[in-house]
């Protein structure tokens, strides 16, 4: 199954009552295996769950911490990118170099990378 084919079919799945605003996140894991995450919302807004931060807790519950490729899918007028705390997220587990693909239902596509997302991004390794 396709990156896109995974995001498109945990998109659907996705628990977005209160926005209607549905996305799906699939990511490769160094593994070669595909995870997959959907938003999760929360009457109490704040308590929802990002489509990519669902991709990667099943990533890292599946033992694997590095990741090798995102796709990224939502139903607007332009791919949607990720939230500021998802860029972070990815970083965490990713190179700045690892492409990143946002796209919408109708097939736009963007291309970028965890670097572009989010430059200057807070590592491990600035904690001395």
């Amino acid at each position: 199954m396709s990156l896109r084919d995974a995001a498109l079919f945990v998109r659907e799945r996705a628990y977005a009552p209160y926005s209607g605003f549905k996305v799906g996140a699939a990511l490769r894991g160094s593994d070669g295996a595909v995870y997959r995450g959907c938003n999760v919302e929360n009457a109490a807004y704040p308590e929802g769950t990002c489509a990519e931060a669902g991709a990667i807790a099943a990533m890292v519950a599946a033992g694997v911490t590095r990741l090798t490729e995102v796709y990224v899918i939502a139903d607007g007028p332009r791919p949607v990118p990720p939230c500021g705390g998802c860029r972070q997220k990815l970083a965490e587990f990713a190179d700045p170099g690892t492409p990143v693909t946002l796209a919408t239902v109708t097939g736009e596509e963007t291309v970028t990378t965890v670097g572009a997302l989010l430059p200057g991004a807070f590592l491990s390794s600035d904690m001395g």
